[in-house]
């Protein structure tokens, strides 16, 4: 029987992970898990319920409130990974400017990171889980048999983001997307609980100038020699 591994892609924000992640989870049957997208449902959850105004999150109503707040995934017809909250699929609301320029202060808050990491080994029990984040190979999946840290600059990454959303039919301001990116890039490196970093063992792509299908063939290779060894034929 073939060995089933955990997959951890760590990075920067619009890096490229999910799309990597995902691929290579499609690929290989295994299970993918959009970490990043479960913090913004409950961002989306604060914003709703008011706890969040500017820059400013009530942090007790939030650790108060997580009690009620359940996030799943689910799949369409072609496969894509959904993601729920409370039952209500919110795969676009989250991907929003508002939810992008909040995800930080709710991420920071070890409570929320305690509540979603749990849930996340929970999923990846029986392994066979491809999981991007900022913190999978580090805090989450310490243990991960091939752990990835993926970056780019940050005009690269706002362009990307840009051309994402435009795609979409989704109002879009390439300004505001590079300086939401340098934001979460610097609370994200300096946050106390959990910051992004490499792992020691990780390994490192800049995929700044390579094409979607460069970095998902780059991927899998790393994957096979996971799997099979480095020396696979």
């Amino acid at each position: 029987m073939e060995k089933r591994i955990i997959v951890a892609i760590d990075g920067h924000s619009s890096s490229g992970k999910s799309s990597m992640a995902r691929q290579l989870a499609q690929k290989q049957n295994y299970l993918y898990i959009d970490s990043g997208a479960m913090y913004r449902a409950v961002a989306l959850y604060c914003l709703r319920k008011g706890w969040i105004k500017g820059t400013l999150l009530d942090r007790e109503a939030l650790v108060e409130g997580l009690k009620d707040i359940t996030i799943s995934f689910s799949t369409t017809d072609k496969g894509l990974p959904r993601i729920c909250l409370n039952g209500e699929e919110v795969e676009n609301e989250i991907r929003g400017m508002e939810v992008s320029g909040v995800v930080s202060l709710v991420s920071a808050v070890p409570e929320v990171r305690s509540y979603l990491v749990d849930i996340q080994r929970s999923l990846a029990e029986n392994k066979g889980v491809v999981m991007d984040g900022r913190d999978i190979g580090t805090a989450v999946f310490p243990e991960a048999e091939l752990k990835i840290f993926l970056t780019a600059s940050a005009d690269v990454r706002a362009e990307r983001r840009y051309l994402e959303l435009k795609e979409k039919g989704m109002e879009a301001s390439y300004e505001e997307i590079l300086h939401n990116i340098e934001m979460r890039d610097r609370m994200d490196l300096n946050r106390t609980i959990s910051p992004l970093r490499k792992a020691d063992d990780a390994i490192e792509l800049d995929n700044g100038r390579m094409s979607i299908e460069e970095q998902n063939a780059w991927l899998e290779a790393r994957f096979n020699e996971a799997v099979y060894g480095k020396n696979r034929n």
